[in-house]
């Protein structure tokens, strides 16, 4: 059995059970709060927990990294949203030590792109077409500088309003304790 046709059994299952009940909410975030974080499998199930978050409570957003890398880009789209229409009234920014981004080259990923298929003439094609793809595919050197660049980003928006406040933290995946790196309301 394929993993697809796993989880479409289980989905079967969950529905026909009605095992969705307990997850019922509305669109609306109970605590008013968008949180970017990463994609960290690690993160799956600690930072809720270690935020004291259930469902219904946030919008999350995750990437690799936790970065806001574009200010006009889906992430920041993502936020805007959530403000706006979703009635999000704080933002956080919850990078974690040990991860992926952190210290990651381009090179090794330009070079493991190339060993599953990708040609040098489609690399060469987005470089004459004036996309840096190392630059793009660049991560962070400083997990507390990133989050610091991610807020700043977030806060100086010119479409993000006035007032809201805009945290970054930084949480270890292995035991979930959070270290405050910028306090939104106090910027």
């Amino acid at each position: 059995m394929t993993l697809l046709n796993e989880i479409l059994e289980y989905n079967k299952e969950f529905v026909e059970t009605r095992e969705y009940e307990r997850y019922e909410t509305t669109k609306f975030p109970n605590k008013r709060m968008v949180i970017l974080t990463c994609m960290d499998t690690r993160l799956l199930e600690l930072l809720p927990k270690a935020l004291n978050l259930g469902n219904g409570d946030v919008k999350t957003i995750k990437n690799a990294g936790a970065l806001v890398s574009h200010p006009f880009g889906s992430i920041m789209r993502s936020i805007l949203i959530a403000v706006y229409e979703l009635k999000a009234e704080e933002v956080l920014v919850i990078a974690h030590h040990d991860c992926g981004m952190s210290g990651l080259k381009a090179e090794p990923v330009i070079e493991s792109m190339k060993n599953r298929g990708v040609k040098d003439e489609t690399i060469d094609t987005l470089t004459y077409s004036g996309i840096n793809i190392k630059k793009w595919l660049h991560g962070f050197d400083n997990v507390t500088e990133s989050v610091e660049h991610s807020v700043g980003v977030i806060k100086n928006h010119p479409l993000m309003p006035e007032g809201v406040p805009v945290h970054g933290l930084v949480i270890d995946p292995k035991t979930g304790k959070l270290d405050l790196v910028v306090d939104g309301y106090q910027s």
